[in-house]
């Protein structure tokens, strides 16, 4: 039987997350305080609605970005680099301390950070709707043993992780429904990786040719897939996952 074993929410789109033990899911909503806020790049606006992932700081064109770690602390995010100091700041009030924080890492292939912007109800993930992203253990020692190399899942900013299934089980549970914990979430898609996932979240050096690793084994590029909460529940670690 499928179980959770792991829980994780990114506050900031773009940086590193927190781990968590438990969590409540709504209805037509991301995971509560996961990509809550994002950062716009120079030359993009804000219009309020969901956004393509370019308009923002990201990994793939900002490695240094991966050893982030961001954690809601009551109204306020703390963020954490290893060549960086700790940052604690309040999201909406003093915005510019984290985009000053952020100069030294962010990297000369984005534009410059300008503002941290709101992600709308719906959410601020890579999809264009409410998306919950649920990874295998399973499936991730598949990939290690293929790349030959320790692969840290946090690489892959995944919410909901499992194990107890055969390696790729969740590739094939498009328009399926899982109860997960007391919650329920219909199967969208699986997840299209790019170079996001080679970058190493420790050192934020590219250090992993991942997608070619996938697609050189089992011909996609698929890593996890998304689902959108149906029920509203709670899951916890150790809690126990069951296609409907």
């Amino acid at each position: 039987m499928a179980r959770v074993t792991d829980l994780f929410r990114h506050p900031i789109k773009g940086l590193g997350g927190e781990a968590i033990t438990e969590t409540a899911l709504h209805k037509d909503r991301p995971l509560p305080h996961d990509r809550q806020w994002a950062i716009l790049q120079e030359g993009q606006r804000d219009t309020g609605t969901w956004q393509r992932r370019g308009t923002f700081g990201h990994v793939a064109r900002g490695p240094q970005l991966a050893p982030t770690r961001a954690a809601v602390d009551g109204g306020a995010i703390t963020v954490t680099h290893p060549d960086l100091p700790p940052l604690r700041f309040e999201p909406g009030l003093d915005d510019q301390r984290l985009l000053e924080w952020l100069t030294p890492i962010w990297g000369d292939a984005l534009q410059p950070p300008t503002s941290l912007i709101p992600a709308p109800v719906t959410g601020m993930t890579d999809a264009n709707y409410p998306s919950v992203s649920i990874m295998s253990r399973a499936s991730l020692a598949a990939l290690q043993d293929a790349a030959e190399q320790l692969v840290d899942p946090r690489r892959f900013r995944g919410n909901i992780w499992i194990e107890g299934l055969p390696p790729w089980t969740e590739n094939n549970w498009t328009n399926r429904t899982l109860r997960i914990g007391t919650a329920e979430a219909t199967i969208i898609e699986p997840i299209i990786r790019c170079r996001a996932i080679e970058a190493n979240p420790e050192t934020g050096v590219f250090d992993a040719n991942l997608i070619k690793t996938l697609k050189g084994h089992w011909d996609h590029v698929y890593f996890g897939v998304n689902a959108r909460v149906t029920k509203p529940g709670e899951v916890r670690l150790g809690d126990t996952l069951e296609v409907l």
